[in-house]
């Protein structure tokens, strides 16, 4: 299956020129939703940027997820405004990547609708954040809530993706993407689309709350304590570290059963790239406050320029604009590509 590309093109040998190295394409997104806090940032788009010279990129704003919870107009908007500017103040490159809005390609939604069409009702019943979400309103929540996975393994069909980074708690996910996909490939003996694998990394996948270090920190906590936003201030994340769950031993040291400590040492290891015999050894014999310290000058180090370089390009929101349009115009022929073989396999128009 041809696959889009942003080949780099190998030196000539001889008289011979070589083919192009095919870069393997990742996709991925965030819901412009909430807080993009620490976790966000350690787990995914740090690790964008590290690597984007190293893929055929597509980050996505995930707006359509967004409206499958009640969520106010003027703040959707807004928050993704917010988040592409964060994206680009983390560092993502556009010369090495590809970021738009979701709802700015129609080919989502498009796409979303057929292979609804395909999609047993037994696999949606299966996946579990959809029980996680809905909660007590399950039987009174929209269907596109429903029916979530299935916009998300869209989002990924429609670029012919390889790898999608995500946190071990979306494994399922592209799980059902392979299963959808393969199951269509099978029904039309065709190769439509590419079969993605989940790309998930060991260390930083998984950032605890500061509150409760035994729940994946997230930007939909109500309580704004349990996690730093990437635009909190030095006093704001002074005071949520110091505030941060430990426990009463008062040794500085990774141990599994002590999640509140381990979550916050686990943090300054990303922060600073040492390890774990590294980082004991310089706090050995120092107390929580000793460390409490080190590891806020470090996520205040590391914030700081971030936070400076988001507001030089939110205070720019005519030229935030155009990038954001450009990127849509540069995917939406690749999306329509593919939505062109579905219909054709389909027999639709």
């Amino acid at each position: 299956m041809s696959v889009e590309t942003n080949a780099e093109i190998q030196p000539q040998v001889g008289t011979q020129s070589m083919k192009p190295a095919v870069k393997k394409r990742v996709f991925s997104g965030i819901q412009p939703t909430g807080n993009i806090h620490l976790g966000n940032y350690l787990g995914a788009i740090r690790n964008w940027v590290e690597t984007q010279d190293q893929y055929d990129n597509i980050f996505c704003i995930v707006d359509l997820h967004a409206i499958t919870l009640p969520i106010d107009p003027k703040e959707l908007h807004a928050n993704v405004r917010k988040l592409a500017a964060l994206y680009l103040a983390c560092g993502l490159d556009l010369k090495s990547c590809k970021l738009f809005v979701q709802s700015q390609v129609h080919q989502h939604a498009e796409l979303d609708w057929i292979l609804n069409c395909f999609t047993p009702m037994g696999w949606l019943n299966r996946m579990t954040q959809f029980k996680t979400k809905a909660g007590s309103e399950m039987d009174t929540v929209g269907a596109g809530l429903y029916c979530y996975p299935v916009l998300m393994a869209c989002d990924i069909l429609l670029y012919q993706t390889h790898y999608v980074p995500v946190g071990d708690d979306q494994r399922q996910h592209v799980e059902l993407t392979r299963d959808l996909a393969q199951r269509f490939n099978n029904i039309y003996n065709k190769s439509i689309f590419t079969l993605p694998e989940a790309q998930i990394r060991d260390a930083g996948a998984r950032i605890m709350s500061l509150e409760d270090p035994t729940k994946k920190m997230s930007k939909s906590d109500p309580n704004p304590s349990a996690y730093i936003t990437l635009l909190d201030d030095p006093k704001m994340i002074k005071k949520k570290i110091a505030r941060a769950t430990t426990d009463s031993e008062r040794v500085v040291a990774f141990d599994p059963a002590r999640p509140g400590i381990t979550n916050l040492l686990s943090i300054y290891q990303i922060l600073t790239g040492q390890s774990q015999q590294e980082i004991e050894a310089d706090f050995e014999g120092k107390g929580y406050g000793d460390f409490k310290a080190a590891l806020t000058d470090r996520l205040v180090e590391t914030l700081s320029p971030i936070q400076q370089r988001y507001n030089e390009i939110i205070n720019d929101m005519a030229a935030l604009e155009n990038l954001l349009k450009q990127g849509a115009d540069d995917v939406r022929p690749i999306a329509e590509r593919t939505v062109q073989k579905v219909k054709k396999a389909v027999g639709l128009g």
